[in-house]
């Protein structure tokens, strides 16, 4: 079973960056596209970044231009550059396939503050 864990936030002020981890068990074989999903307090789970096997990659129009979605299939991680973070992005940070139904992980705080 694919195990996912995610790592790397923290509390950041509005301007700053951050570059979150998600160690994906076994390899990246059986996964088409990987992304990550973000949930804030009252509000639905929402994708924000994915990206193919084949490197092609998809944002959110809240956080295009400023995050950018990578993977390294040696570590068989993937990661999200946040920069120029806004209050509005915190929320619970989660990584997951796109097309796949695997089981959630814990996910990671981010916090920006004003």
């Amino acid at each position: 079973q694919v195990q996912l864990v995610e790592s790397g936030g923290g509390l950041v002020q509005a301007g700053g960056s951050l570059r979150l981890s998600c160690a994906v068990s076994g390899s990246f074989f059986s996964i088409n596209a990987m992304g990550w999903y973000r949930q804030a307090p009252g509000k639905q789970r929402e994708l924000v970044a994915s990206i193919t096997s084949g490197g092609r990659r998809n944002y959110a129009d809240s956080v295009k231009d400023r995050f950018t979605i990578s993977r390294d299939n040696a570590k068989n991680t993937v990661y999200l550059q946040m920069n120029s973070l806004k209050p509005e992005d915190t929320a619970v940070y989660y990584c997951n396939a796109v097309y796949s139904n695997y089981r959630w992980g814990q996910g990671t705080q981010v916090t920006v503050s004003s």
